[in-house]
C-alpha cells in the first residue's frame, strides 16, 4: 500500500488542475505547470481534491512519485520555491549582470552562469544569493549547479553552500615537536 500515492491532494482557491491523458497541468497565481505521468495511472479531479490510483501493484512505485510531483506542483504555482545560497572566503562573491550571473570563486578567472527560463535570481549583498521559481526540481537543480562551482571545503569553510547547511569541519595537520 503506498501511503505518498494514496493521499487526496487538496487543490487551494484560484488553482486549476486538468488532465489530457497522461499530462497534469496546474495552473496558478504565479504561472502554469505540466508533467507527463505514467499511463498506467489515473488521476481524477473532483472539485478542489486530486485523487491519483492506479492499475494495480506493479505501478507502485510511480504511484507516490506522481502524487508528490502534482503536490509539488501545486505548492509552486501558489507560494513558489526558493534557495539561498552564501559565497564564504576572502574574495567569494555573486555579481548579476543583467539575468545572469558573474561568480568570483578564487579561480583566476570568474564564472558566468546563464539563467534557465523560469528562474529568478536576487542578490541581497555580494555573498548571498537567492535562487526563486516555480518548479522545484529547476530551482533545486540551479542551486546545485552553483554550489558545485566551489564546493564548501572541510578545513576553512570557503566556497559556496546553502545558507541552512552545516559544514563538517576537520583539524588541520598538526606540527610534530
Amino acid at each position: 500500500m503506498s501511503r505518498i500515492g494514496n493521499r487526496i491532494l487538496t487543490i487551494p482557491a484560484g488553482v486549476t488542475v486538468t488532465t489530457e491523458g497522461n499530462v497534469v497541468s496546474v495552473k496558478g497565481p504565479k504561472g502554469e505547470l505540466s508533467t507527463e505521468i505514467d499511463k498506467h495511472l489515473k488521476v481524477e479531479v473532483n472539485g478542489t481534491e486530486v485523487k491519483i490510483t492506479r492499475e494495480s501493484d506493479l505501478y507502485k512505485k510511480f504511484h507516490g512519485t506522481a502524487n508528490a510531483n502534482i503536490k509539488n506542483m501545486i505548492i509552486g504555482v501558489t507560494e513558489g520555491y526558493e534557495k539561498k545560497l552564501e559565497a564564504v572566503g576572502v574574495g567569494y562573491r555573486f555579481a548579476l549582470k543583467g539575468k545572469d550571473l558573474d561568480i568570483s570563486a578564487g579561480f583566476s578567472h570568474h564564472v558566468d552562469m546563464i539563467t534557465p527560463e523560469g528562474i529568478t535570481l536576487e542578490c541581497p549583498s555580494n555573498t548571498e544569493l537567492v535562487v526563486k521559481g516555480i518548479d522545484k526540481q529547476k530551482v533545486g537543480q540551479f542551486a546545485a549547479e552553483i554550489r558545485a562551482v566551489r564546493e564548501p571545503e572541510p578545513y576553512k569553510g570557503k566556497g559556496i553552500r546553502y545558507t541552512d547547511e552545516y559544514i563538517i569541519r576537520k583539524v588541520g595537520k598538526k606540527a610534530s615537536k
